[in-house]
């Protein structure tokens, strides 16, 4: 099986670009944020782009990235939700639309396996 990558600087660059391509791009997260959710698709694409600003700090910064990395482990958790409406609704799109967007669920694994390994490495130091 291969090795997770801990690399604490890889994953706060990671957090940091989809927090800018939250405020940059907004309509295309605004699209998957799931009806549920009270209030407007807008409040919520900036409000998870400056989470995931605030986490990609924290896990930057030695003293912040163990609690940083974990919490930034909950936020994927958290946000799959949206990434499973995008797979919903792409079941009406071309076949290439639908691969990537139901490819996207499983990445999820990866992403908070990620983030505890850097949680962890962050403790043992």
């Amino acid at each position: 099986m291969p090795r997770i990558p801990s690399s604490p600087l890889l994953l706060a660059g990671l957090l940091a670009s989809a927090a800018v391509a939250h405020a940059v791009v907004p309509k295309q997260f605004d699209a998957i944020v799931p009806r549920s959710l009270p209030g407007s698709p807008r409040r919520w694409t900036y409000a998870s782009g400056v989470a995931e600003l605030a986490l990609a700090a924290g896990v930057a910064h030695p003293r912040t990235r163990r609690v940083a990395a974990m919490a930034t482990a909950a936020f994927f958790v958290g946000v799959f939700p949206a990434n499973v409406k995008m797979a919903a609704d792409a079941r009406r799109r071309s076949p290439a639309l639908r691969a990537v967007a139901v490819g996207r669920l499983p990445l999820q694994v990866p992403l908070v396996m990620w983030a505890r390994s850097v949680s962890r490495s962050a403790a043992t130091r």
